[in-house]
This record gives structure tokens, C-alpha cells and sequence, in this order.
């Protein structure tokens, strides 16, 4: 049920969403006459609204503090047991119709695990990600990532599939039921830089030590976070982005998902077998 809900309450409020509808709103009331001044005027500020937060480096200010919680990762010498692809990266269900594996915009996330399973040709890499759009027909995305890492040479005896989660929260627990970590192993997590502070989170809570792995930086750092964008849908596309991981952030830790509202680094030293109750 709190999977149902969250999906479709966030349909309505993702920023871009929310602002076209007060828009949309202030257009109708605008047809009363005894409304008509106020449906203009919210009509108006919704549409400057919606452009300066397009256009102004906003949403690139509060997705900052998300990519930096976690440093890039440096190999350290130490063995690597596994490698964690946290689904996100392919669009399932337009491979499947395609023929031909259809990436997206966090298309890192696979080619860094590609990456890795080359460097760590010893280590398990467990594919993690069901269906995860409550709009869509449900196909799972760990499935077609899977043939695509045999198709390219990786052994089939190192894959493991998870295509039960459909959310971050769900990926942690089935990818421990999936793995079966024992003690003293070391798994990489191959996620986004701005999503790794939850997964992390959710996976110190079920009991799965990992070593963050963040990839698909969207922010560039330095100067160039004043930087303006060059088109409205780009500054509200990165909003949509940033806003859904804060609200899951504070959402995960309401509901108790995760121990705290922001995971750092140094509260993921979790000791496999450990799972808060």
C-alpha cells in the first residue's frame, strides 16, 4: 500500500507537475468574474515561478550537499566480494519492445558496474530492480541488464538477479536475501551520487554493509553550480530529481526505513547479521 500511495501522491506534487497545475488552475478560475483577477494573478506567479526555478541554479544548490555526502570511491587494494547495481539505468519494458538494451539519463550506473566486473574479475555482481512504475506493465529491469552483461562476455555464474524491488527500501532487502553476505565481504553499491545517502541508509538498516560506489554526477562542482541553465525543462527536470530524494530521505526516516535522516559514510560500518529490529 505505501508503495501505491507514495507513487501516486508524488505524481501530483513533482515540482514540475505541481507548478503547470497552479497554472492550469489559475487559467480556469480566471473564467469567473468574480475570480478572474486572482486566476490571473496566480496564473502569473506560477509562471514566473515556474521559469525562474527552470532557469536559476536552485535545484543544483540542493543536490549539491547529496552527490558530496559520499566521496568517490578509491581502491584501496582490499578484495571486492560484490558488486550492487541498483536498477535506474535501462528502460525495461522499451528494451524488451526494441530488442536492444535502452539506457537512460543514469546510464553510468551501468557502465561503472561493467567497469568493475572487469576490474574485479572475482567478484559477484547482483543486479538489483523490479518494476518499479505503478503506470507501467511492471517488466523488470535486472532481467534485461542481466542478458546484456552475458552478451557482452560476462559469466553467467557471476550474475545475480533481484527483480522483486520495485523500491530503494525493497532493493536492500531482497538483495541480502539474494546475496547472502557473510561476514568480512566487501560489496561495492553502484548508484547515483545524489541517491546514495538513501540506499545506503536502507541498506545499513536491513543488515548489508556495502562501500558506496556513487556515479552519474549531476552537478559539476566549483564555479560551475552558479552556472544558469540554458533551457527551463532542464532546471525543472534536475528539481523533479532533487526533490524526490529529499522527500525520500525524510520519508524513509519517518517510516523507519533508515536509522537516520541523512546517512554519512561513517554511519554505514554495519556488521553483516546486524539488522536493526
Amino acid at each position: 500500500m505505501f508503495y501505491y500511495v507514495s507513487k501516486i501522491v508524488w505524481f501530483f506534487t513533482t515540482p514540475s507537475n505541481f507548478l503547470l497545475s497552479l497554472i492550469l488552475l489559475g487559467l480556469a478560475l480566471a473564467l469567473f468574474r468574480r475570480l478572474r483577477k486572482f486566476g490571473i494573478g496566480l496564473s502569473f506567479a506560477a509562471t514566473i515561478l515556474t521559469i525562474g526555478l527552470g532557469l536559476l541554479p536552485v535545484s543544483t544548490y540542493l543536490m549539491v550537499p547529496l552527490e558530496e555526502r559520499f566521496p568517490p570511491f578509491k581502491d584501496d587494494g582490499r578484495p571486492v566480494d560484490g558488486i550492487i547495481l541498483l536498477g535506474g539505468s535501462v528502460d525495461a519494458s522499451d528494451s524488451v519492445s526494441r530488442g536492444q538494451l535502452v539506457a537512460n539519463e543514469s546510464a553510468e550506473r551501468l557502465l561503472d558496474t561493467i567497469q568493475l566486473a572487469h576490474r574485479y574479475p572475482q567478484a559477484r555482481i547482483l543486479i538489483s530492480g523490479g518494476g518499479g512504475n505503478v503506470f507501467g506493465d511492471g517488466v523488470g529491469e535486472s532481467p534485461v541488464i542481466a542478458e546484456y552483461m552475458k552478451s557482452i562476455g560476462i559469466d553467467p555464474n557471476r550474475i545475480l538477479i533481484e527483480d522483486r524491488s520495485r523500491t530503494t527500501s525493497e532493493n536492500a532487502l531482497y538483495s541480502r536475501e539474494v546475496a547472502q553476505p557473510k561476514d568480512g565481504e566487501r560489496w561495492l553499491l553502484v548508484t547515483s551520487a545524489w541517491h546514495m545517502p538513501r540506499a545506503v541508509g536502507v541498506f545499513e538498516k536491513v543488515g548489508f554493509s556495502v562501500t558506496a560506489y556513487p556515479v552519474d554526477f549531476r552537478t559539476g562542482g566549483g564555479s560551475n553550480n552558479f552556472r544558469l541553465f540554458a533551457f527551463t525543462s532542464d532546471g525543472l527536470r534536475r528539481l523533479d530529481v532533487v526533490a524526490k530524494e529529499w522527500i525520500g530521505l525524510i520519508g524513509y526516516y519517518l517510516t523507519g526505513r533508515t536509522n537516520v535522516l541523512f546517512p554519512a559514510p561513517q554511519s554505514s560500518a554495519v556488521v553483516v547479521g546486524s539488522a536493526s529490529r
